[in-house]
């Protein structure tokens, strides 16, 4: 990363839930930019197309090069069918992740992590990169420890301020017991420390790992102070600036503006205009996203002293992208015919952040959608900690039945308007149970559709995007 030489112009983005899947992230990085594969919940995803039968037999050759095979054999006797399950039977899901979770859970979340980081970076040696949520983070220790095993070169994160994970990746390269510590909402208990043993864990030494880069997503000149002053020199390698036109989720507006009911509404003003020349004067390089994807953009990026950008929306619809097919026909369509709506919805996401969302038909987008579904949450990922009364830490999720959530401490009001993004975006990558309705995050600019495609029926692929940015 130290030479600006070597800099890719395009990152691009680790989007929802497998919509940048291995197959993206190794097409954009064999093409000579930034592939990122989307590491949000890897763990639910692996399963589930393990229980599919594994098509094309990818996973199951990535997990014959893992350095721990009867780690591997424990993920694949739990979850690969042979053949896969019929069409229509519901997936098992993958187990939901605590402050001690199982050893099978930790075994697939390595397991996962590895096997798409091992897949995006077969057959080439340009650099790829795995974005996580610093809200998801239950998960990190072994998330990481999968993808650095595979050999990743760099590591995005955002939503959140993530300034552990410098240390937790120096540690896990020099193997290391690794911690990182979680919140917990509550008087006497305000966080719990996730720590894991991977020599005690594998029952052997770690094999010789490099460290790779750290790019946090951050969205204010504020932030990228705080990782400058807070953490030693070299901790971070970059930043990624996204703006609040950027899809999936976005940092609050600095200073709301409330509705009549008093609740905030996604309006930025001018504390949320980052000082580019201000971030480019801390000497590390940085990628601009949201709404950058043109050529134009691109170069203005370039003019503020940007790196490139990192372009999101664009590479979740083309071709390699691991976006549900007839999801992805539909959003072309109606963005190239100027019938698309994106929203940023204050209140959808359980995390409390601002969440993009399509406004498609068949999605919880849409109200009827959204009141028909029954609340339910069996997959966890976006669960809060909670001191219990009895001084035990416990879990909840604004997106889960209201009287459950009540029952645990929380406020009715906050599930208002909440929604289930774990289940609505595993079924927008077309892994999701026939139940459970689509969720589809884009940015708001799609303006690129007309410029990429001849006509509302035509496709692209991620090389398309490539040579339409660069042009």
């Amino acid at each position: 990363m130290e030479n600006p030489m070597t800099l890719p112009r395009i990152i691009q983005g680790g989007m929802g839930v497998n919509i940048s899947g291995w197959l993206l992230a190794r097409t954009v990085s064999m093409l000579g930019q930034q592939g990122t594969v989307s590491g949000v919940i890897l763990e639910k995803i692996f399963s589930r197309l393990l229980q599919q039968g594994d098509p094309g037999g990818y996973l199951r050759r990535a997990l014959s090069h893992f350095p721990f095979p009867h780690i591997a054999k424990k993920v694949l006797d739990a979850f690969y069918v042979e053949g896969g399950i019929p069409e229509g039977t519901p997936f098992r899901n993958a187990p939901v992740f605590t402050i001690k979770p199982s050893d099978l859970l930790i075994s697939l979340t390595i397991c996962s992590n590895y096997a798409f980081v091992w897949l995006a970076k077969e057959g080439h040696d340009n650099p790829v990169s795995i974005n996580y949520l610093e809200k998801v983070a239950l998960p990190h220790v072994y998330a990481l420890t999968g993808a650095m095993l595979a050999g990743i070169d760099l590591i995005t994160m955002g939503a959140g301020i993530p300034l552990q994970i410098p240390e937790l990746i120096d540690n896990i390269a020099k193997g290391k017991t690794v911690s990182y510590r979680v919140p917990v909402i509550g008087e006497n208990v305000t966080g719990y420390t996730m720590s894991f043993n991977p020599k005690e864990f594998f029952g052997g030494e770690l094999p010789s790992l490099r460290r790779p880069g750290f790019i946090p997503i951050i969205a204010s000149n504020l932030l990228a102070s705080i990782f400058m002053k807070r953490l030693p020199k070299g901790s971070v390698q970059g930043f990624v600036i996204e703006e609040p036109t950027a899809g999936g989720h976005n940092a609050p507006p600095r200073k709301p503006i409330l509705d009549e009911k008093g609740k905030p509404k996604p309006i930025y003003g001018e504390k949320d205009i980052v000082n580019y020349p201000s971030i480019a004067k801390l000497g590390l390089p940085f990628w601009i996203g949201g709404s950058y994807a043109s050529p134009e953009k691109l170069k203005w990026a370039l003019e503020k002293g940007a790196a490139g950008i990192q372009a999101g929306s664009i590479f979740a619809l083309c071709e390699e992208s691991s976006m549900d097919p007839d999801i992805r026909r539909k959003i072309r369509q109606l963005g190239f015919e100027g019938k698309l709506s994106v929203r940023t919805d204050m209140l959808i996401s359980p995390t409390g952040f601002p969440f993009k969302v399509a406004i498609l038909d068949g999605t919880i987008s849409e109200q009827d959608v959204y009141q028909n579904r029954v609340r339910i949450c069996d997959q966890g990922a976006l669960t809060a900690l909670y001191e219990m009364p009895d001084g035990n830490i416990g879990y909840r999720c604004a997106g889960e039945p209201v009287d459950r959530f009540v029952s645990r401490g929380g406020d009715a009001e906050d599930t208002v308007g909440r929604g289930c993004l774990c289940n609505g975006l595993i079924s927008t990558a077309g892994l999701g149970n026939p139940e459970e309705p689509p969720v589809v995050t884009l940015g708001d600019d799609i303006s690129f559709l007309k410029k990429i495609m001849t006509s509302a029926e035509s496709t692209y692929s991620a090389k398309d995007a490539i040579e339409f940015l660069l042009s």
